[in-house]
C-alpha cells in the first residue's frame, strides 16, 4: 500500500511515518505542501493519504479539501483543532476521517483502517446511487418511448415494450440504446410526445 503523508513540519511527520512503519507499511512518501504537489500527488497514485494540517489557516483547509476532490482516495486528515465548519467542509471534501488532537504514533494504524473503510464504504453507496440514477433514467427514456409507439402504433404497453426488446435484441443494442434512437427520431420527425 503506497501512502503519502502531506505535512509541513518535519517533526509531525515523522511521528505518522514512524506509526505507519510500526503497522508494517514501508511504501510511505512525505510531500510538502508546496507548488505543483497535487499534480505530484496524482503522478504518485497513492493508496491512502494522510495530511497532518496541525493547526490549518482556513486557506490552508481549502487547498487541502481541494486535494481531497481531486484525488478520490482514502483520507485521514489529523488537525489540532476544530470548529464545525471545518469538519462540515472536510465531510463534504470526502476526507474519510478527520482525527482532532489526536496525533500519536500508535494511533496511526486504526485511523488509516478506518479512513480506508470509511472511504470503501462510501465508495459503494456512491456507485449504488450512480447505478439507481442510471437506471431511473433509463426507465424514462423507455416509457418515452413506449408513449410514442403507442400513440403512433396503437400498441399496448406491454406491445411496445416487446417491440423495443425485439428490435433492440435484432440490432444487437441495448434497450435504452433503441428506445432514445426512437425518441430522438420521432422528435426529428415533429411526432415527439
Amino acid at each position: 500500500m503506497r501512502i503519502v503523508i502531506i505535512d509541513d513540519s518535519g517533526l509531525r511527520a515523522t511521528v505518522l511515518e514512524e506509526g505507519l512503519r510500526d503497522a508494517g507499511y514501508d511504501d510511505i512518501h512525505i510531500v510538502p505542501p508546496r507548488g505543483a504537489f497535487v499534480a505530484r500527488l496524482e503522478r504518485m497514485a497513492p493508496d491512502v493519504v494522510l495530511m497532518d494540517l496541525g493547526s490549518p489557516s482556513r486557506d490552508t483547509l481549502e487547498e487541502m479539501l481541494t486535494v481531497s476532490r481531486a484525488l478520490a482516495r482514502p483520507i485521514a486528515m489529523f488537525v489540532d483543532q476544530s470548529d464545525d465548519s471545518m469538519i462540515g467542509a472536510a465531510i463534504d471534501a470526502g476526507v474519510s476521517a478527520y482525527v482532532v488532537d489526536g496525533l500519536r504514533k500508535e494511533r496511526v494504524k486504526p485511523v488509516l483502517e478506518l479512513a480506508v473503510r470509511r472511504f470503501n464504504a462510501f465508495s459503494k453507496i456512491q456507485a449504488e446511487l450512480d447505478e439507481a440514477r442510471t437506471a431511473l433514467s433509463d426507465r424514462k427514456v423507455i416509457d418515452r418511448a413506449k408513449s410514442i409507439l403507442i400513440a403512433q402504433r396503437n400498441l399496448t404497453e406491454q406491445e411496445a415494450y416487446a417491440l423495443l426488446r425485439s428490435s433492440a435484441m435484432n440490432q444487437g443494442r441495448k434497450i435504452v440504446e433503441v428506445a432514445q434512437a426512437l425518441i430522438t427520431a420521432s422528435d426529428l420527425l415533429g411526432g415527439g410526445i
